[in-house]
């Protein structure tokens, strides 16, 4: 037979056999689509929201919470900016540009409590400063508006003790948001307003925490939660604290309080967080979520653990799930948002350290896919922090030290998992 007969002779069989095998793939890859994982996707909106008026800009942005007509509530730091982010707010006004001819013209902070509306329109701003009843933090940190439109804060600000002010318990973490210093916790309270900003009522007192077992005192609360069918405040108290804390939400009455597992909180020091170690029987600060889910469950964040714990909303330990337990620093289990589906199917886990955000399965906490990336431009994360869900699906994120915004990731329904990392969520061309 001459040599290129001889080679298509045996070409043939193996192209056929190549091509076979290509088909029984992509079969395979069909079948497994069709019947397997699917979970919701998502495309940053590279537009939202709209630029702020009056040379504003945000600082840290740290908490965000979503209310009916799909209003988009966020906190930020106005202590948090540089100098050449505030010089038009400077006195005198900041640096002339040519020295006798032009000051500075731009910019100021905006108001630490900032509403939005779904297109991204500013709508209502106040706070950042103390009123009759109240003081305000030295450090905000988390927003939440409840069933009624009530909106709340926390602070995780430590401040400097004034003479004579007892020290509250040293604890682990470096991330207090008001600096490293003598173990005073300045936000030892949250409050309670209008949406338009008038104060209703504050649960603690500035500067009188007393530790992980004082049932009148925060110690520097990092997330509110507000259960519609028992009008009870959930707090992840938090950044001094090592604990989960429920009050009344209308007239501040105590009542329950518990540590990692449901154990009675202690606040000793465990030392850094080491993956090979044994689970910590405590939480580690911060204590950084605690959100009901529609089931009467409760989802707490201990960040720097890695890990979330679940709980019956009196206290019993359920499960947990450690995540990216490789994770040092600033730890993986920043926040959680469900999905708005009557099961709340999915979670939507915030990780400031990885930057990015993990879609989990609700009922076996495992992740599904996760999207994101570091950087600064939109769809990716400079320390994701805080996340919500709107009634259409979407998500909004916010980003603290230097990412200093909220961003917007639009529902674009279920699809098939193809990947467990989804890299930036770019709009897709129609």
């Amino acid at each position: 037979m001459p040599k290129r007969k001889a080679a298509i002779a045996i070409g043939i069989p193996a192209f056929l056999a190549v091509l076979a095998t290509t088909y029984l793939v992509l079969e395979r890859r069909a079948v497994v689509e069709a019947a397997g994982v699917q979970a919701p996707r998502f495309e940053v909106d590279p537009m939202w929201p709209k630029p702020l008026p009056n040379h504003w800009v945000m600082g840290n942005v740290i908490g965000v919470s979503v209310v009916s007509r799909d209003h988009i509530w966020i906190i930020h730091r106005q202590g948090s900016l540089e100098a050449m982010e505030e010089y038009a707010a400077a006195t005198p006004p900041g640096p002339k540009r040519q020295k006798g001819v032009v000051e500075a013209e731009c910019c100021a902070p905006a108001p630490p409590v900032l509403e939005f509306d779904e297109e991204g329109n500013l709508l209502e701003h106040w706070g950042g400063s103390d009123g009759p009843g109240y003081v305000w933090p030295d450090s905000n940190h988390g927003i939440t508006v409840d069933y009624k439109g009530n909106v709340w804060i926390g602070g995780n600000g430590r401040g400097t003790a004034p003479a004579g002010a007892a020290a509250a318990p040293a604890n682990e973490s470096a991330n207090t948001g008001g600096g490293r210093g003598a173990p005073y916790y300045h936000d030892s309270m949250i409050l309670k307003f209008t949406q338009d900003g008038k104060f209703l009522m504050a649960i603690g007192k500035a500067g009188a925490s007393k530790g992980s077992n004082d049932i009148e005192n925060l110690g520097l609360p990092a997330k509110i939660f507000v259960d519609p069918k028992t009008n009870e405040v959930y707090v992840a108290d938090g950044y001094g604290n090592k604990r989960v804390i429920v009050f009344d939400a209308d007239t501040g009455t105590y009542k329950r309080h518990w540590g990692a597992y449901g154990h009675k909180p202690d606040d000793t020091n465990l030392g850094p967080y080491k993956p090979d170690a044994p689970l910590a029987q405590q939480f580690r600060n911060p204590v950084h979520c605690a959100d009901l889910s529609s089931d009467g469950l409760l989802y707490v964040c201990d960040r720097v653990n890695d890990r979330i714990q679940v709980f019956k909303p009196d206290g019993t330990f359920v499960r947990e799930k450690v995540l990216y337990k490789n994770t040092l620093g600033d730890g993986a289990v920043w926040d959680i948002a469900f999905s708005k589906d009557p099961a709340q199917k999915y979670i939507f886990l915030a990780d400031g350290s990885n930057e990015k955000i993990h879609i989990l399965d609700r009922e076996s906490l495992e992740v599904l896919t996760s999207f994101g990336d570091g950087g600064r431009q939109p769809g990716e994360f400079y320390a994701v922090h805080s996340i919500a869900t709107d009634s259409k699906g979407n998500i909004f994120t916010t980003e603290t030290y230097r990412g200093q915004r909220v961003q917007k990731f639009v529902n674009k329904g279920l699809a098939p998992v193809k990947t467990m990392d989804q890299g930036v969520v770019w709009p897709r061309k129609n």
